[in-house]
């Protein structure tokens, strides 16, 4: 049995045509953290607000250990909830603040007092205890946010963006930061964000969403190197794209041939699960592959996509090189996309530079026809 359950959930509402989730079936494992990822309006934090209690559910149940919970009140539910806003008292002490669940639920003082300090250990934090949140840093905030959230030993931790608001160095403490709180106390935690850095950090099943529903539900590996469909792949990682007719497939390794407009190319590619079931009625298909599986062939190549140096972009560690298909019909090169290209300064040709032309080539078996 699945600790949390949705089951045919949807939820509508007033005046929107289209369902804000739309007859969603997941499975949230004990302990596990699950990501709900996913552009704006996907549906991800309707889904965490339907959990926490604070939306209802059109129709379709969710169960937490088997019982139905969406008739139960939020506050009966058990659950820890961070927001991105951190919604702290401004009038409380850091202890006063983390200690309000557990007066609310009428615990005593003494236990109290000895549970806000452990949960103030945790994060690091016992020593601003009797600080306002007015003279804290937005990291600790959300640190005593997390706390609080934590303190009276939650079923389940809710998080809808928790990071958002921070800079970039504070945002990758504190996903370090909650991945060791979960690794350590082994709460079931479930994180909304449209971060994709941020699901492939914390996660150990992320759930992609888009139009209210789940395009693929998988580890954060098999997401980036399997991805279900173009939506996945690009939504997951850089990705370049490219569409062609679908030339069938060869007999020997099963790879799909995929001839791009006006090209004069034949590409290979993993054949998707989907394009494998109805190959035989593809037509046009997509061809992805992620920028660091792109090498640059040799000058003299004759395999290969024959491109266009656009840009060059020193990232320390490596090398963005963008460019742009080079297609004997100059339609077709104008509509072609740009692609990305990661190198490590070791594998840039010397005296490479925008309006150079080079090969771009990639292993069949690191690129997807979908």
């Amino acid at each position: 049995m699945a600790f949390i359950e949705f089951v045919d959930v949807c939820k509508h509402y007033p005046g929107n045509a289209k369902p804000a989730v739309e007859q969603l079936n997941l499975q949230i494992e004990q302990g596990e953290f699950l990501t709900l990822l996913g552009p704006s309006g996907s549906g991800k934090t309707t889904c965490l607000m339907m959990l926490a209690g604070f939306e209802s559910v059109s129709s379709g149940t969710i169960r937490q250990g088997g019982q139905p919970i969406e008739q139960r009140p939020a506050h009966q539910r058990n659950m820890g909830i961070v927001f991105q806003s951190y919604s702290l008292f401004p009038h409380m002490t850091v202890a006063g603040n983390v200690a309000f669940p557990l007066q609310v639920r009428k615990v005593g003082a003494s236990e109290t007092a000895e549970r806000v300090r452990r949960a103030l250990d945790r994060v690091h934090l016992a020593d601003f205890a009797q600080r306002r949140p007015n003279q804290l840093s937005g990291g600790q905030q959300q640190r005593v946010a997390l706390a609080r959230a934590l303190v009276f030993e939650p079923s389940l931790v809710l998080m809808d963006e928790p990071l958002a608001a921070l800079d970039k160095r504070l945002r990758e403490e504190m996903q370090l930061e909650i991945r060791r709180l979960h690794r350590d106390l082994g709460v079931t935690m479930v994180f909304v964000t449209h971060d994709q850095g941020e699901a492939m950090t914390l996660s150990d099943r992320v759930a992609v969403f888009q139009h209210g529903r789940i395009e693929q539900l998988d580890t954060p590996q098999v997401l980036y190197d399997e991805p279900a469909n173009p939506f996945v792949a690009g939504f997951l990682g850089d990705n370049n794209r490219i569409v062609g007719r679908f030339a069938g497939r060869d007999a020997a390794t099963g790879e799909a041939l995929v001839e791009p407009p006006g090209s004069g190319l034949t590409l290979r590619a993993r054949c998707s699960r989907a394009l494998a079931a109805g190959a035989a009625a593809a037509g046009n298909v997509t061809l992805c592959v992620r920028p660091e599986r792109v090498h640059l062939l040799g000058t003299d190549a004759r395999d290969g996509m024959p491109a266009t140096v656009t840009d060059l972009i020193h990232q320390g560690d490596h090398w963005r090189l963008l460019a742009r298909p080079l297609m004997p019909d100059a339609a077709a090169e104008a509509d072609a996309a740009q692609w990305l290209v990661k190198l490590s300064p070791s594998a840039l040709p010397q005296g490479l530079a925008r309006g150079h032309q080079i090969r771009l080539g990639f292993r069949p078996d690191e690129a997807w026809a979908f």
